[in-house]
């Protein structure tokens, strides 16, 4: 039978970004809010972070909005109300300046795609510190994935779902972001060994 974290304190935060995301797009604020190089430049910098939060399309919310109950499903008794939305706010944020800084060709984003990449490498790193093997899985699978993705070029038919190309520099990206979370294990190692 499956165990589901239930408790509501495991719920109410991917619930909350799920109904943030479906709000914006309710109320079509991809203009005021999607990652626009040429808005950025102007000083509209906000749109590094909201972009992340506002969809292309119907479809492209629901596979987000699915990846989040995924990731729930699998690591949610891992982090606390607090953690996950700093894990959401600083993977939104890396997602954004990454792109803005080493993706020039990217004019326009929007999505979750690239923060849920980190949220699941953090999810897997918090699995294997719980001693269990499948992290180890789970961390070599999103990377070999976010890897073949870098060679062979974005989904095409994904693309054709979402309206949008598939921007696996996000991914790349979130990958990394949510990887730097082994450095803040390590450094909390030392610390304690330290003291």
């Amino acid at each position: 039978m499956l165990d589901l974290p239930l408790n509501k304190k495991y719920i109410l935060p991917p619930f909350f970004l799920i109904l943030i995301s479906f709000s914006f797009a309710s109320l079509s604020l991809n203009p005021l809010l999607e990652f626009d190089r040429s808005l950025i430049q102007e000083g509209q910098i906000w749109r590094i972070l909201t972009g992340q939060f506002v969809h292309s399309n119907w479809y492209h919310l629901l596979l987000n909005c699915g990846g989040i109950i995924l990731i729930w499903a699998l690591h949610a008794e891992h982090t606390s109300p607090k953690r996950y939305t700093f894990n959401i706010l600083f993977l939104a944020l890396f997602c954004g300046l990454g792109l803005y800084k080493f993706y020039p060709q990217t004019h326009i984003y929007t999505g979750l795609s690239g923060l849920l990449h980190g949220v699941i490498i953090f999810g897997a790193i918090k699995d294997v510190n719980a001693g269990m093997k499948t992290g180890y899985l789970l961390f070599i699978g999103v990377w070999c994935k976010v890897l073949w993705e870098q060679y062979s070029g974005p989904n095409v038919d994904v693309g054709a779902l979402i309206n949008a190309r598939v921007a696996i520099e996000a991914h790349l990206i979130g990958a990394i972001g949510g990887s730097l979370f082994l450095i803040e294990k390590l450094l909390c190692k030392l610390k304690s060994s330290l003291i």
